[in-house]
């Protein structure tokens, strides 16, 4: 009998149903190995940055280049966005040359790598929801919806710059910062929401996964403000062993706690649902009742 199942535990779950929510949730982590489930995000995101900025940047060159004033403060906008790797785009903006043909390998390389990301978290999402392996959408469908994903990530991101340039440029002292941090965190969650409707095999309603989207965008509000610091806390312990690969452990530490962030919070509407089904008590196994998208 693990912890989760235990008399004390159990009698707690009984009276308060905060309790009953987050064991459910710290249980369904365990039993769905989202653990390994983060890791595994967390490497095909990280192969995915770099094409994706090799792609944005020569695109911002090609389109920006007679114009250096709003290409410098787009680019530190994206920049404030991204730890470790940020600070250097920010201090050497003339690096970023327009090409087409970086722009077509960017955009190429890009999409496969991205695209496994966003497949990799359909099937974390299809763990977190127990939709049998049989039942999961197939590979084309994968693809497609994992390029669906990126389209909306990527928007919410130029929506999040744009809101960043703006409140910026109209210079509101004292409350600047606060309207940047809002704007970001609405911009978060509305994406979160979508991807956790939309890249499952199950069909759960929006009203499903507001709280796990809510959770998430908290916690990457958190994580934009305080990752960086802890990461460069990290880089700076480990460059006198490691040199530059430094960086690369800095970069994927960070992403690590986004994609714990992700899917913890994905538990947490999983959770909620099951314990909505399961009845007013306790009990032990999963009792969904989400249908299978067709």
């Amino acid at each position: 009998m693990g912890w989760q199942t235990s008399t004390r535990v159990m009698k707690a779950r009984a009276r308060n149903h905060t309790i009953d929510i987050i064991v459910e949730m710290l249980d369904g982590w365990r039993r769905h190995l989202s653990g390994r489930n983060a890791s595994l995000l967390a490497f095909f995101t990280f192969l995915s940055i770099f094409p994706l900025m090799l792609a944005a940047t020569s695109i911002l060159g090609l389109v920006l280049e007679d114009n250096d004033e709003l290409r410098n403060r787009i680019i530190d906008s994206a920049a404030d966005e991204i730890p470790v790797i940020g600070a250097d785009l920010k201090s050497d903006p003339d690096s970023i040359n327009g090409s087409l043909w970086v722009v077509v390998v960017g955009i190429a390389g890009a999409l496969w790598s991205s695209t496994k990301a966003f497949v990799g978290l359909q099937g974390a999402l299809d763990d977190t929801w127990e939709v049998p392996v049989d039942d999961r959408h197939g590979m084309p469908e994968q693809r497609g919806r994992a390029i669906i994903g990126l389209l909306i990530l990527g928007t919410a991101q130029v929506g999040s710059i744009t809101i960043t340039a703006i409140v910026n440029a109209a210079n509101l002292p004292g409350i600047s910062q606060l309207l940047v941090a809002l704007g970001t965190m609405v911009v978060n969650i509305v994406v979160i929401a979508s991807m956790y409707r939309f890249l499952t095999s199950a069909s759960p309603s929006f009203g499903d996964v507001w709280p796990g989207a809510i959770m998430a965008g908290i916690i990457f509000s958190v994580l934009h403000y305080f990752g960086p610091r802890l990461v460069e806390t990290i880089t700076k312990k480990a460059s006198d062993t490691y040199g530059t690969f430094a960086i690369v452990l800095g970069l994927i530490t960070w992403l690590g706690f986004v994609a714990i962030g992700t899917l913890m919070a994905a538990e947490l509407n999983a959770a909620i649902v099951r314990r909505r089904n399961a009845g007013p008590y306790p009990t032990l196994g999963p009792e969904f009742d989400l249908p299978i998208r067709a």
